[in-house]
């Protein structure tokens, strides 16, 4: 994506807004600034999640780990990648029928502080661990899913890989992340709402005047769904598949080992 042009009268972005963009389109500095606001946003995190998003976001949550295909390894051992505040394993440990465990791992462990007392410590283990370098074997895990993290991986390509790496043959990686509605309509709102006021809404709660800003930064420099189901065939995931949620807002991926 090219940059935007500036119109004449337009203001420059400031110091924080320009770190900001470049951590977007990847890059030296994006591990460590995504690092770094998430670590400062964490105590207010859940709260903007359900309000900025309708609490739609709960919804979409379930519907991701109903294609992680638990059902195969009831009693297997799962992974969350970039696991935030653990909404996502503390979702799946509850789920009828669910045996297993889930290790939740971020690198960001204010996060996973905020996290503590979602579910008991011995079914849902939260790991400090950036996604590039999981403390996991080869062939050990039955299944993993990541929540609108994968686009703050540095390296998307090296990311899908090493998921890859520590699943066993067979079993299956699911991404929930965040896109572009392709109706212009649809995109028109979108845009307005998810430009204007969600950061300045999330600046407001949060206290971090930049984080929410970089939101849809990110967003925009992600690879569209299709774009993103032939990086995850490139990186040796099989039978891939995805699905537009909500006028095309998120988009659920799936692929198997």
């Amino acid at each position: 994506m090219s940059p935007a042009r500036l119109s004449p009268d337009a203001a420059p972005p400031s110091a924080d807004e320009a770190v900001a963009e470049r951590a977007a389109s990847g890059g030296d500095e994006k591990r460590g600034y995504v690092q770094s606001i998430f670590s400062q946003i964490a105590p207010r995190y859940d709260l903007l999640n359900h309000l900025l998003s309708f609490n739609i976001d709960k919804r979409w949550r379930r519907r991701a780990l109903r294609r992680l295909g638990w059902e195969r390894a009831p009693a297997g051992v799962y992974l969350d990648v970039c696991a935030g505040t653990l909404d996502v394993g503390a979702t799946l440990v509850r789920t009828p029928g669910f045996a297993g465990s889930v290790i939740g791992a971020d690198f960001a462990e204010p996060m996973l502080r905020a996290g503590a007392g979602k579910a008991s410590p011995l079914r849902l283990a939260p790991v400090t661990a950036d996604a590039l370098q999981l403390p996991l074997a080869d062939d050990s895990v039955d299944g993993a899913i990541v929540a609108f993290g994968i686009r703050n991986v540095a390296d998307l390509d090296a990311g899908l890989r090493e998921v890859r790496r520590v699943l066993k043959p067979g079993a299956r990686f699911v991404i929930l992340e965040f896109t572009t509605p392709r109706s212009r309509i649809i995109r028109a709102g979108y845009h307005l709402y998810f430009h204007r006021v969600l950061p300045f809404v999330g600046g407001v709660i949060s206290g971090h005047r930049t984080a929410y800003a970089y939101l849809p930064k990110s967003v925009a420099n992600f690879p569209e769904e299709a774009a993103l189901a032939r990086r995850m065939t490139e990186a040796g995931y099989r039978e891939v598949v995805f699905d537009t949620l909500t006028f095309g807002i998120a988009a659920v991926h799936a692929g198997t080992k």
